[in-house]
């Protein structure tokens, strides 16, 4: 390895970034604005869901029930209709999600001591949106019912009645459920992983493409001083790119960062090596920048989205994709991140991820080192 060529090619490659500002300033753009977007919008919280009510009793037991659901934070009461035929317009033109029907005999039946009912309507179309909302009806209706259960009980002289079990719940590393705690972590790995690939996917095809190739092939440089100068060219904007997704997810989206910094950083920074190195093994073997481009976004991002539990818990996909995606690696710097960020956990805990992101760099260095030698021969 000699140090004077790694640092012609990095000073190279970094005069070629520079004269190229448009893609300068896209690799710098881009990170952010896929964080606010994705952050802002790409959200797992199910609450204000739209209601309709329909109170065919108009008594003041029904309004009390209505008032439970307007009081809590999970719905949104838009306003009352007197048939049915006015929710199914409502919810067919996706202008609620769900209706509460309470029947006229709801207050007799309720005050003569009989089972009432209260019919919920739901679109199912969404069928997690629908479960999560016949959820949340289901603990009013019922914590509705348990008081007015209690309530007759001490009018007919008994002792206070008290719930035979009583939950004392305690949310962990999330304590108020928001979904951007779980979603920008995951966002960052999912960034860097994306802009990596993409940012080093075309460097070397573009040299063949652009005929400059030959011209490296027939100086003394060797393969892995290509590799390691093209990389630490763009290292910098990576590097770049990581701290301002870090600093966006605690200051913008006030996401709790309850672990080391540094540690942070470090594993961010191994996980930047090995994308790189993924790109630069991707640009080796297609000398084409259009086939280099493809490859490099249809192996970054559709992995790193889907297969790497940023979205989709992988303990629900089925058995054969679970074993796929033990080769994705953002599916473990999303462990670290969430780890760093949430947890608060440190080496001690995470080494086996860290190991893990250590070796895929390694390999796909390897991998890029041996294709463009055999390239050159």
């Amino acid at each position: 390895m000699n140090f004077r060529r790694l640092r012609a090619v990095t000073r190279k490659e970094v005069l070629h970034i520079l004269r190229d500002w448009r893609s300068l300033l896209m690799a710098l753009a881009v990170p952010l604005l896929m964080l606010l977007l994705f952050g802002y919008a790409l959200t797992l919280d199910v609450d204000r869901i739209p209601t309709l009510v329909y109170d065919a009793s108009r008594t003041p037991q029904s309004r009390e029930l209505i008032e439970r659901f307007r009081g809590s934070r999970f719905f949104q009461i838009l306003g009352a209709v007197n048939d049915y035929r006015a929710i199914e317009r409502s919810i067919d033109r996706d202008e609620c999600l769900m209706a509460i029907v309470i029947p006229h005999d709801y207050s007799r039946d309720l005050l003569s001591g009989a089972e009432a009912q209260v019919q919920i309507l739901v679109d199912g179309s969404d069928s997690n949106t629908a479960s999560i909302a016949l959820g949340y009806a289901d603990a009013v209706v019922q914590a509705y019912a348990m008081e007015l259960r209690a309530a007759a009980f001490n009018q007919k002289g008994g002792a206070e009645m008290k719930p035979p079990i009583e939950p004392r719940l305690r949310v962990w590393y999330n304590d108020r459920l928001e979904s951007k705690n779980y979603i920008v972590p995951g966002l960052i790995a999912v960034i860097l992983m994306i802009i990596a690939a993409l940012l080093t996917s075309l460097t070397i095809a573009r040299e063949w493409e652009m005929g400059t190739m030959e011209q490296l092939l027939s100086t003394p440089l060797r393969p892995s001083e290509l590799v390691l100068g093209k990389m630490l060219a763009y290292f910098g904007l990576g590097f770049i790119d990581m701290l301002t997704a870090i600093a966006v997810g605690v200051l913008v989206f006030k996401v709790p960062l309850r672990g080391n910094p540094l540690l942070l950083v470090a594993t961010s920074c191994i996980f930047l090596l090995g994308a790189l190195f993924w790109g630069i093994l991707l640009s080796a073997l297609a000398r084409s920048q259009l086939l280099a481009y493809q490859m490099g976004m249809l192996t970054s991002f559709l992995p790193a989205f889907l297969l790497s539990g940023f979205v989709y818990s992988i303990e629900n996909m089925p058995r054969l994709i679970q074993w796929i995606t033990h080769i994705i690696p953002a599916r473990y710097f999303i462990t670290i991140l969430k780890g760093v960020f949430l947890k608060g956990i440190g080496l001690r805990i995470l080494w086996g991820e860290v190991a893990l992101l250590v070796a895929f760099a390694a390999i796909v260095f390897i991998l890029a080192t041996r294709k463009l030698r055999q390239k050159v021969a």
